[in-house]
């Protein structure tokens, strides 16, 4: 990705039909899929995210491909300035397609609302597309993706931020903050804390949705809290963006 770090449902457009010859088919080689790429054409920002996601829905570049259901892309305003980013899909997300739609994304809708932000305000995905998960006892769990997995994928979550350009980026959880800020983010010590990355000039960590729901008592509320905040810090950073020069950085 060509710009130097300190550290390191496309909606909003109509969608038009992909021929044939521009998404890869299960016979395409795995270790080419996940390098396809969609070059600017001149066309909105939905588009482009449509056909970026095209490619992505017959991705085999890993072996999360033979467990998944669907492939969670993201969803949201192809034009926002705002983008959240968290680890990967879940049971729900990966039977539906979309990102953040169990128990956790209920907990997010809930947090952005309280800041006056719906979906159509923002763009939404992960880091990895695919459900990460284990067959234990005939049924098969939630894992956290490995680093090669989330390597592999890493040009999807590239091609999407390319597409989008956000003015601020908000990692939810550590595993995004590692793809996006800097590795070995510690969650608890450099949270809330603004960062320039290759991605973006503005990015900041938050909980995880799924964290917060783990905690109990005043614990759960200390932490709803602070995902509340910290979803107003990006808010109000984005204004504050608005008024600078914008940079290119792909």
């Amino acid at each position: 990705m060509p710009r130097k770090a300190k550290e390191s449902e496309a909606s909003g457009g109509e969608m038009t039909e992909l021929g044939p010859q521009e998404a890869p088919t299960l016979d395409t080689p795995a270790e080419t899929q996940a390098e396809a790429r969609v070059e600017p054409t001149g066309e909105t920002k939905a588009i482009r995210l449509a056909r970026v996601a095209e490619l992505a829905s017959v991705c085999v570049a890993c072996d999360l491909a033979q467990t998944r259901t669907k492939v969670v892309f993201g969803e949201g305003n192809a034009e926002a300035p705002l983008m959240l980013i968290g680890e990967g899909p879940g049971q729900t997300e990966d039977a539906t397609g979309r990102p953040f739609v169990g128990r956790a994304g209920k907990l997010l809708d809930e947090c952005l609302r309280e800041n006056g932000i719906t979906r159509k305000h923002i763009y939404i995905c992960n880091v990895v597309r695919c459900r990460a998960c284990v067959l234990e006892a005939g049924r098969l769990k939630n894992r956290p993706p490995t680093p090669e997995e989330a390597r592999t994928c890493a040009p999807w979550l590239e091609q999407t931020i390319e597409v989008v350009q956000p003015l601020v980026i908000l990692c939810l959880g550590a595993p995004s903050a590692n793809a996006i800020i800097h590795k070995g983010f510690k969650m608890m010590q450099e949270r809330g804390q603004w960062f320039e990355s290759k991605y973006t000039r503005y990015a900041m960590a938050a909980l995880h949705p799924a964290y917060i729901l783990r905690q109990q008592g005043e614990a759960y509320e200390t932490a709803r809290r602070s995902l509340v905040t910290d979803i107003a810090a990006a808010r109000q950073k984005v204004i504050e963006a608005k008024r600078e020069p914008r940079t290119t950085l792909f």
